[in-house]
């Protein structure tokens, strides 16, 4: 038995509300200097509803880095921002709403 969204209301092999929350959000990539002089790459923005979890699993294992998921945002260690756009857009987020600084 199929189980219906509790967003829109759809079957779950019908549900448009993960594509919808990509669509809908503004992500910012930017790398920060930390202790030790040690770069982390931040990805802001990425809302709830996108699964975050396998999103930072799959940025990890195509960058082949380490990283964790804080008060809504993704680090991930090194400088991968370039990469990390180009990785984001193959999960299917629209490159208007990705920003490079």
């Amino acid at each position: 038995m199929v189980g219906v969204c509790n967003q829109c209301g759809l079957p779950q092999d019908l549900c448009v509300c993960e594509t919808i929350a990509r669509e809908q959000q503004k992500i910012t990539v930017l790398v920060e200097k930390r202790k030790f002089g040690k770069k982390y790459t931040i990805i802001i923005g990425i809302n709830k509803e996108a699964n975050i979890d396998d999103i930072l699993r799959m940025l990890k294992t195509k960058l082949a880095c380490g990283g964790t998921a804080k008060n809504d945002q993704l680090e991930l260690q090194g400088d991968h921002k370039a990469r990390a756009k180009s990785i984001l857009l193959e999960l299917g987020f629209p490159d208007e709403t990705i920003e490079v600084q």
